[in-house]
Order: structure tokens, then sequence, then C-alpha cells
């Protein structure tokens, strides 16, 4: 089984790439946002050590922590940003490592996709086999994000500011998809890399 990080900026369509790889090859594809949001429900890594971090008004009424009042509590106080991020990425981190681990011993599927968009800066080249960049064009990007988020040119550029550039993804990549034009020119790409459908 073939580990592969698959990394880049916000508005690079990522989400239609993973699509693709589901349905056409024999894959688990790991969302880390997702699995990050899953290890901070009652019960899991991440639920205790926030709760003792941002006490127990970030607590909604059935027991869980809700997003609004964690994310009110982080803005107001810009330390608290590091110590989350110091519990739950981590605690992703080792989930990521156990799992590779218990699917490379089940032997079952070709590839493991790991999507992050801060794969390069947390350290995950070193556990994956390829890392892969998804390369869009700035206003491809910009225009996405206009129409499927509504954000504002302010914002975009806040975000766009806070990531890695082009060149450090590329330096840090094996393979780049360009992904700034029609969904099936970047689905052949795809195909040429990991041969036609496993």
């Amino acid at each position: 089984m073939k580990v592969i990080g698959i990394t880049g900026g916000v508005g690079s369509g990522k989400t239609k790439i993973l699509t693709f790889l589901k349905e056409n090859y024999k894959c688990e594809i790991i969302v880390s946002d997702e699995l990050a949001k899953d290890l901070c429900k009652s019960g899991r890594a991440c639920f205790k050590p926030l709760v003792n971090l941002l006490g127990r008004d970030v607590l909604s009424l059935n027991g869980e922590i809700e997003n609004g009042k964690m994310a009110s509590k982080i803005f107001a106080d810009k330390n608290l940003l590091e110590k989350v991020n110091a519990i739950i990425h981590p605690a992703v981190r080792v989930f990521i490592e156990d799992r590779i681990e218990t699917l490379r011993k089940e032997n079952t599927l070709d590839y493991l996709f790991i999507e992050a968009a801060l794969l390069i800066e947390c350290g995950y080249k070193e556990i994956v086999d390829e890392m892969w960049y998804i390369y869009t064009n700035i206003d491809v990007r910009r225009k996405r994000l206009k129409e499927s988020r509504g954000y504002s040119d302010a914002k975009i550029d806040s975000i766009l500011k806070s990531q890695l550039s082009e060149e450090e993804y590329r330096k840090n990549s094996d393979f780049e998809i360009d992904n700034s034009g029609l969904c099936e020119d970047s689905f052949e790409q795809i195909r040429e890399r990991l041969g036609e459908n496993s």
C-alpha cells in the first residue's frame, strides 16, 4: 500500500480530486480537518485536554465542544490558538501513523491518501511515500472561493498570506496536478501517475 499526501492552497479543488480517487481506486482517504473534528468529540483523544484548557463553558447542551464557542475563546486570546494546535496536531498525527500501520498489516488497499493544507508544515513528508501538490492558478482559486464560500477579496488575501508559496509547495512535492482547467484534465494526470483504475 502506498501512502500519498495531498496538499495545496485554499480553493485549489482538493475535494474533487479526492472524490475521483475514492471512486476509482482501491483506497482509503483521510481528510485531516474532518479527523481533527472527530478527535475533539466526547471520549476521543482531544476532548479532555481541550476542555481542561478552555473550560467547560465551551460545551454545548449535549456535552460536546461547540466550535463557535471554542473559536470565540481563541479569537479573544491568540496564545490559545498555539495551545489548541499543540493538542490537536499531534493527536491527528498519532491517529494517522496508527492507521497506516493497521492498513499495512491488513494489506487490502492499494493506496492511503492523506489530505491536509498543512502536510508540509507539519512534517508529514517523513511518513508519506509521495507528496502531491494540487496547483490551481490564483484567479481560478479566487473565483471558486467567492462562488462556493462567499469569501471577500480581503478574506482571500489574508488566507493566501498565511499559506505556503507555490515555490514552497513545489519544492516539497513529488508530483504536481494542474487543477486550473477541466476536471477531466486533472483526472487524466492522475491516471497517468497511478496507471489506469486499480
